[in-house]
């Protein structure tokens, strides 16, 4: 009898071992299997640059040179380019003179609608070449247009005032030395210290 008793005895230890075994090891892998990666964002923003990293993938955005409120004493162009056909591309050819020292701009087609004013929002067709590499770096008119706010300080100086007042329906030229485009920095293709050709075709004023 007294063996029988401590044989139920240890039977019923060993019941309670093993429970408690099983629920210390479901307890674990519970724990583990609800855990999931951290995913974490964070953004530094440095003097002149910002640079964005989630999750492992970092971005670096380029500063955006800002008008400083001083305005721009702009003279005629002295060689301007033929005005071309409003709404198809100009044609940009680079003069082979030494670039000049001041900004210049001139319409090569007077646009008959609303005159753009500083504040407004407006929609350009452009292309840009440049004295460095007497070449074509960049054109809309490749792609689409694009739209922007004018005299908001979101464009290089000389773009962001050499604008104002054009019409809709026309094409300027503006002729940048560097202190008023992407300076000793240069830009994204943009050499340093380059002088910059923009024939500008405004589209539309929002």
């Amino acid at each position: 009898m007294q063996r029988n008793a401590a044989r139920r005895k240890n039977i019923r230890r060993g019941v309670i071992v093993v429970v408690v075994a099983a629920a210390v090891i479901g307890s674990a892998a519970l724990l583990f299997t609800g855990s999931s990666p951290s995913t974490s964002t964070t953004t530094t923003t440095a003097p002149g640059a910002t640079t964005t990293t989630v999750a492992g993938a970092t971005t670096t955005t380029a500063p955006i040179t800002t008008t400083t409120g001083a305005a721009i004493a702009f003279t005629s162009v002295a060689s301007p380019l033929a005005a071309g056909t409003a709404g198809k591309a100009p044609t940009v050819v680079v003069p082979t003179s030494a670039a000049p020292t001041s900004p210049q701009r001139t319409d090569l087609i007077v646009g008959t609608g609303a005159a753009l004013k500083s504040g407004e929002t407006a929609t350009f067709q452009y292309v840009l070449a440049d004295y460095a590499g007497h070449k074509v770096l960049q054109s809309s008119w490749t792609a689409s247009p694009f739209s922007t706010p004018v005299g908001a300080g979101k464009l290089i100086p000389g773009f962001d005032q050499g604008v104002i007042g054009m019409r809709v329906g026309g094409r300027r030229e503006i002729v940048l030395p560097p202190q008023y485009a992407y300076g000793a920095s240069g830009n994204q293709g943009i050499p340093a210290n380059d002088t910059l050709i923009f024939v500008i075709d405004l589209v539309k004023i929002a």
